[in-house]
């Protein structure tokens, strides 16, 4: 491999380097706004992270019924602007994303995500929450956006208080 062909290898790899980190960060910022969904959430910055033709769905049965799909940017915000709301639709929100893999080509980027979400809701009830997101991601105006948000069910159940003061099973301690 000659000099030039190095230098065009490695600014492939920068560039799909570059693509995993955005999308990464993309959707980190997702999960920040919707762990603090409420009257003050920069709704304008949420919807931001979607292209404009983005389609946002809950797949498979239990979700489909329960979020169904939602159309473009515009949409996808007014679907999110019915969280923000006094007093806010979660008292604790909470979203883990484990498992992740993220592939970049010449289309754009694929990321898919293990999420478990720990919730209580402005009544009190309690639920715990696991889904695979599947998220297809696009170059638009200048930065990765997600263009098809899949979230698909794995498990979900009530759960009760989330805090509690019961003592944590430790082995015991060396005397000091």
């Amino acid at each position: 491999m000659n000099d030039q062909a190095r230098i065009a290898a490695l600014q492939a790899q920068l560039a799909r380097f570059q693509t995993e980190h955005a999308v990464r960060a993309c959707m980190n910022r997702y999960m920040v706004l919707c762990d603090a969904l409420d009257a003050s959430t920069p709704l304008d910055e949420l919807a931001a992270l979607f292209t404009a033709d983005a389609l946002w769905e809950g797949k498979g049965a239990k979700y489909a019924r329960s979020f169904g799909g939602y159309r473009g940017r515009e949409a996808i915000r007014a679907m999110f602007a019915g969280y923000m709301k006094t007093p806010a639709h979660f008292a604790l929100n909470v979203h883990f994303l484990a498992s992740e893999l993220i592939e970049v080509d010449a289309d754009g980027a694929t990321g898919s995500w293990v999420m478990l979400q720990a919730s209580t809701f402005a009544d009190g009830g309690s639920h715990l929450n696991a889904a695979r997101l599947t998220v297809s991601f696009a170059f638009e105006d200048g930065a990765w956006r997600m263009a098809h948000f899949q979230t698909e069910n794995l498990f979900g159940r009530p759960v009760s208080a989330w805090n509690s003061d019961a003592e944590l099973p430790v082995p015991e301690r060396p005397a000091e």
